[in-house]
């Protein structure tokens, strides 16, 4: 049986393709139509599903869809109804995240937007799934036969956090909160209260917590509340996102407590930090709350983290060190980039109640282009180039790395979820202390505090991090052991972390060998590792991997075998007119 999951006019639109339980594919829309965080009819990443694959949609049996809507509508109608009049500002709110989407219009609309862009009226059944059954299907491709499944994001269905007990090919919810009781939505609006764009730059916020102090966070305790079996309480004097989304989100209160919005060209103050600190740090408190408890109260050792909560790398590393939880999983898109996945997996486990047999140990199943085709695409930007056996390819690459060159790397299918995990990606020296700043301002053009992971052999791992477990997909953030600080440190964050990738010959040789090259040369089994755009979703094309490495100041491209290091001033001023155009970006503004 073929799974088609699916989500449209929600942030991060994407597809998942799931035949007999086994993953084809995977595309956010936003990798296709140059749009970050996109909210438009995957229509590229649906192309990309079907017809490059050459299918069509008569060889999809069921469509899912993330989101339950009739539970979804008696939830939203019991939140008007608790605080009206106030609460209908919801309904006409210009900046809640579920304003005119398939929320509101359900799954006609997803029918009549597939009818229209297939140019066909049959299709097969559209299901809805639940949401947070969807976060926590991705249980079902982790490595475990029993797991706690913990879901925490914005909000659901009916649910901002919910617990999940799985044993074998069974899912089942045991417990969860309300709607606006969110750890998620309140790191969002604080988010938005320190000047950066909320459901988007929280990562940034998790960055810039580690340069401030511990002056806010008794103040800031007072917002969430912990209480007995692992629950919790945002105190809603401090809030009004039940109400206004997040046009109004705080109160009086809170602006008294934490003082005035941050305007986004405003300079970043110590304050700004320290509430940054305080939010983060309150934060991990309540999640390690809720975890005590789950480990107390359930026999399985092991933990799946899902939804956009379980991007906050920093807690997930504090899970494993504080609790008894032996072992995490969190998926490569945990966040609401997984749904159209999990919606998928929950229809084929538990809906129609298939046996567990596959394990994603990868992320890599996004588009992938022919050698072919980079070589016409850097042929078409008029830039020298060689082709090179893999050994000799992996030799010159580690030793420019070695030399302090700054590498473009696009290799096969482009990962799902945020991170780049070693297909699009930008490679670096760590063992350089200015390479971060070089980087950040060079190639990037970002805040100088946002740190780059540091990809590690997965066999090396544990004597550089103090982690012993593999974490192939970026999610953790463990201390860098402290004898190794020394040696790699621009792969090391304020707070002495990493936000590592373990990297395994078996599910990325090629990644895995130019991080071994580069061993060989310095004696240090880890690369700088950051994704490979300049303010941009991830790059998906070669034509948009040779964009950004002109429009930058990166000193290598590596297009599979194809290697260069050709900036000519023609290629160059042609990589600026067309990113000017648009012509790498369809769909996005030309400034972002």
């Amino acid at each position: 049986m073929r799974i088609l999951g699916m989500v449209t006019h929600t942030h991060d639109t994407g597809v998942a393709l799931l035949n007999d339980g086994e993953i084809e594919v995977v595309v956010e829309e936003e990798r296709l139509n140059r749009e970050k965080k996109t909210q438009l009819f995957p229509a590229g990443a649906l192309d990309a599903a079907l017809h490059e694959r050459g299918l069509t949609i008569d060889d999809v049996d069921v469509i899912t869809m993330p989101w339950n809507i009739p539970r979804f509508w008696w939830t939203f109608t019991k939140a008007l109804l608790r605080k009206f009049p106030r609460s209908t500002n919801l309904v006409h709110a210009r900046s809640h995240p579920v304003q005119q989407n398939q929320l509101f219009r359900g799954s006609g609309y997803l029918a009549s937007r597939l009818r229209e862009h297939l140019g066909r009226s049959e299709l097969p059944p559209i299901v809805g799934v639940g949401h947070h059954d969807s976060h926590a299907a991705g249980y079902f491709v982790s490595p475990f036969e029993d797991a706690t499944v913990l879901v925490m994001d914005g909000y659901g269905d009916d649910a901002s956090t919910s617990l999940y007990l799985g044993e074998g090919a069974r899912l089942e919810r045991r417990w969860h909160t309300s709607m606006f009781n969110s750890l998620g939505i309140v790191y969002t609006v604080v988010t938005g209260h320190l000047g950066f764009t909320p459901n988007r730059d929280e990562g940034k916020v998790m960055g810039l917590a580690a340069y401030g102090s511990d002056r806010l966070v008794e103040a800031f305790r007072d917002l969430v509340h912990l209480e007995p079996e692992g629950r919790y309480r945002v105190d809603m004097r401090y809030f009004q996102f039940d109400c206004y989304g997040l046009d109004r989100p705080t109160t009086p209160l809170f602006r008294e407590k934490f003082g005035p919005p941050r305007r986004p060209d405003e300079e970043l103050t110590d304050h700004h930090r320290d509430l940054a600190f305080a939010l983060q740090a309150v934060i991990e408190e309540t999640i390690l709350h809720v975890a005590r408890h789950l480990a107390s109260a359930h026999p399985s050792r092991n933990l799946c983290l899902s939804g956009g909560v379980a991007l906050n790398c920093v807690a997930n590393a504090k899970i494993l060190e504080e609790t008894d939880f032996e072992r995490i999983w969190i998926p490569p898109n945990p966040s609401d980039a997984g749904v159209p996945l999990g919606s998928a997996l929950w229809h084929h486990h538990v809906t129609n109640r298939k046996p567990r047999h596959f394990v994603l140990t990868h992320p890599y199943y996004g588009k992938e282009y022919s050698q072919d085709e980079c070589r016409a695409a850097l042929a078409d930007f008029g830039m020298d180039f060689e082709d090179l056996p893999e050994d000799d390819l992996l030799r010159r690459v580690a030793a420019d790395l070695a030399d302090g060159k700054i590498v473009g790397w696009f290799q096969g299918r482009f990962e799902m979820g945020p991170r780049a995990l070693g297909n699009r990606s930008i490679l670096a020296d760590p063992r350089r202390a200015e390479m971060k700043d070089i980087i950040n301002r060079r190639v990037k053009h970002r805040e100088p505090f946002r740190p780059f992971a540091p990809a590690v052999l997965l066999e090396r791992a544990s004597e550089w991090f103090e982690l012993e477990q593999e974490d192939p997909f970026m999610t953790i953030a463990p201390k860098v052991r402290k004898e190794k600080v020394p040696l790699i440190p621009a792969g090391v964050h304020e707070d002495q972390t990493g936000r590592i990738q373990t990297v395994d010959r078996r599910t990325n040789p090629r990644y895995h060998g130019v991080i071994r090259a580069f061993e060989e040369l310095t004696g240090v089994p880890v690369l700088l590792n950051t994704s490979f755009n300049r303010q941009e979703p991830i790059v998906s094309t070669p034509a948009e991997a040779i964009s950004c490495f002109l429009r930058t100041d990166m000193d290598v491209l590596v297009l599979g075998d194809s290697y260069s290091t050709d900036r000519n001033e023609a290629s160059i001023a042609l990589a600026e007119k067309r990113f000017a155009d648009g012509r790498e970006q369809p769909g996005c503004p030309a400034a972002m």
